[in-house]
């Protein structure tokens, strides 16, 4: 049960065109034979229509032993024999995928043959029978036979689908059947689990009432060897998820368990096309109208949380000097920044090449960015927060400080925003309400971006491991500046410096008049490059990145397969990718047999490490989910700042990236050009 639209290959690979095959009709005895004995009783089908009547948090029914279990046994044969996968990643899911199982008839005698029970199974599922049994449990009127719409999908360890409703066309039906291994009974504790979230109905600013989804499930459905879950398709209702199948603490214990492999058959039954009994005309067309609408009525996203917050930037008309005040940092100032920010970034130098290079990038990563005095204390802060064990429901969380975002289909973390907390004071507190909305602070973006900040939003988020994300979202309107510093302080996210010694012991009035280095610049591990004044330094530093450049990306997209090593994604990651044109695709694959090319910028969870993005319009961003396997949870400080729009000078560019250590290594910042820029446009 997804929103899946890319197709897979196909199951068995096809040695050539043939004519598309019509579909078994069977007949009653035939298609009931291929069920478990008694199924089709009046009292056991009573039995699942009282039950599916009575369900919450909405009607959904799960019948144990559905199928023949020896067909269903042979069918799993085949598979395993015969079927290929294609491992799959986007915002909103992980898995493996079968192609389309409609593809079956399209097979020649050869490949056909090697899947004769899948092939019976299909057409058992989508029998006349059958259909009316699940149309009789459900009360949605008549099922399509014809159109067949079901993929194998399989879970292992660190696989997961987060929430979503399957509202996609004709879908009328959602169902699962699993084919976990039938001598090695699945446990609950390895997670999996089909969980179905509440809905709320919320009167809006205009009085209309919107649908939506709560963050927490309240029905929890774990897998088990051929049982079938299904639920009619509701817009703004129907809210689920796959829960992540978890890691075995060991290669012992993952083999004992049989793989933890959750192989399942999912699809879907749709509104009976032309021809069939129960077509109506305009039908499929109108169901998508009132999806659409029933997703837009009563203006939900008045309901999402956090809200946008911008503060306008205050000036002062009257002031002549204001314009000058907005441009230049004096002593004071540099005393306030210098209780934040490392000395390193506050030298000219420093300054003019971190714009240089944003100027020309428009994005930019920024290493050990706090000072470190100061980040001592946002790490210990933090530190004793991931310490404290957090209450399991989001309605006990927010009677403290911090807030559970929402909705799930769109996003859930934890967040502070400013002035949430007036009686606790912190270092993400001091961050949020002091440092990052001060003026000095805004004239240094300014400077370091070649900006006119407007306004500012920030907030902190807390990422906690096995449970938050954010899917991906555009952006509509003009280029906007988007700021993150990571204070995650756990490794094994993949990041370049997880194994780096942070702050060690500095000496923290270093960076003031009297730092002649102050203008080192460090990104990472692999391809560490301290720019200094000195020439020699300075390519020897844009040798060594270059010969590391790519590896934070290349250690993501490592396969968990490789050979004696299994290497454990644990997400967490931020992206910004390309916007996808093509509505038959999904936009937000990121990760596949295909390229990535779509990628345009990606940084791992870190420690002490600011990115600053120049989003444009059309690019869709996430924060990957967390993995149960991660050390800890990730935690930031997100921040959007509106800016000026400026006429753009062609002879400027002339001059961007000047610094021969910027233009000779690309990990020496590291970010992405706008979409206009693309060569895909």
């Amino acid at each position: 049960m997804s929103k899946m639209k890319r197709k897979a290959e196909a199951p068995v690979d096809k040695k050539k065109p043939v004519k598309k095959r019509s579909k078994n009709a069977l007949s009653d005895d035939e298609a009931k034979g291929r069920f478990r004995a008694g199924l089709f009783e009046k009292a056991v089908l009573d039995k699942y229509t009282s039950e599916y009547a009575s369900s919450s948090p909405y009607k959904h029914s799960v019948i144990s032993e559905l199928v023949n279990d020896d067909l269903l046994r042979k069918v799993r044969g085949e598979i395993k024999a015969n079927v290929s996968f294609t491992p799959k990643e986007t915002d909103i899911y992980k898995i493996h995928q079968s192609g389309d199982l409609a593809n079956l008839d399209g097979l020649d005698d050869d490949a056909l043959a090697k899947l004769p029970s899948l092939l019976a199974l299909r057409d058992g599922l989508y029998s006349q029978s059958f259909r009316d049994y699940v149309s009789h449990i459900t009360g949605c009127g008549p099922l399509s036979g014809r159109k067949t719409d079901m993929a194998i999908n399989v879970y292992t360890p660190g696989c997961y689908l987060l929430c979503h409703d399957d509202v996609i066309g004709s879908r009328k039906v959602s169902y699962i059947l699993y084919l976990t291994d039938p001598d090695t009974p699945w446990q609950a504790e390895w997670g999996g689990a089909l969980r179905l979230f509440p809905v709320v109905d919320r009167a809006g600013k205009d009085g209309e009432v919107a649908k939506t989804p709560l963050p927490d499930t309240t029905k929890v459905i774990p897998p088990a060897w051929n049982q079938l879950s299904f639920f009619a398709v509701q817009p703004g209702e129907s809210f689920h998820d796959v829960e992540e199948v978890y890691h075995a603490k060991s290669k012992e214990e993952l083999e004992k368990n049989g793989g933890r492999i959750r192989m399942a058959i999912s699809g879907w039954f749709h509104i009976p096309q032309i021809g069939e009994k129960g077509w109506v005309e305009g039908a499929e067309a109108k169901a998508a109208r009132s999806s659409g609408l029933m997703q837009l009525q009563g203006n939900p996203d008045q309901h999402d949380r956090p809200q946008a917050r911008p503060v306008p930037v205050e000036k002062d008309s009257s002031d002549s000097s204001q314009e000058s005040d907005d441009d230049t940092l004096d002593e004071a100032d540099l005393e306030f920044l210098l209780k934040y920010l490392a000395p390193t970034y506050l030298t000219p130098d420093t300054i003019e090449r971190v714009a240089d290079h944003f100027e020309e990038e428009f994005s930019i990563t920024l290493p050990d960015i706090l000072r470190p005095k100061f980040a001592e204390k946002v790490r210990a802060y933090v530190t004793a927060q991931e310490a404290k064990k957090l209450p399991e429901t989001s309605s006990e969380i927010e009677k403290g400080a911090w807030k559970v975002a929402c909705p799930p289909h769109k996003h859930r973390f934890l967040y502070l925003e400013p002035e949430a907390s007036k009686s606790e004071d912190s270092p993400l507190k001091e961050l949020l309400e002091v440092f990052l909305p001060s003026r000095q602070f805004r004239v240094w973006l300014q400077m370091a971006t070649r900006s006119v900040i407007e306004n500012h939003d920030v907030i902190a988020r807390r990422f906690r491991k096995g449970k938050d994300y954010t899917l991906a979202t555009g952006h509509d309107g003009k280029p906007r500046l988007e700021l993150n510093i990571g204070i995650t302080p756990t490794g094994g996210w993949g990041d370049d410096n997880d194994d780096d010694d942070d702050d060690d012991d500095d000496d923290d009035d270093a960076g003031s008049e009297d730092s002649d280095d102050a203008s080192s610049v460090e990104n990472g591990k692999n391809g560490k490059a301290k720019v200094k004044n000195s020439k020699a330094k300075a390519e020897a530093a844009a040798a060594r990145a270059k010969k590391g450049k790519g590896k934070a990306v290349e250690k993501v997209v490592q396969k968990a397969d490789e050979e004696d090593k299994e290497v454990v994604e644990v997400g967490g990651h931020e992206v910004y990718m390309a916007g996808d044109d093509d509505s038959n695709e999904d936009a937000a694959i990121y990760k596949s047999s295909a390229d990535e090319d779509n990628i345009l910028f990606f940084q791992a969870a870190a420690w002490n490490k600011m990115t600053l993005v120049l989003r444009d319009s059309g690019t869709l961003r996430f924060v990957k989910y967390v993995s149960a396997a991660a050390q800890g949870g990730r935690w930031d400080i997100s921040g959007t700042f509106d800016i000026a729009e400026q006429d753009e000078d062609p002879e400027d560019g002339e001059e961007a990236g000047a610094v021969g250590v910027v233009d000779d290594s690309e990990e020496e910042f590291r970010g992405f050009s706008p979409s206009e820029d693309s060569d895909s446009d």
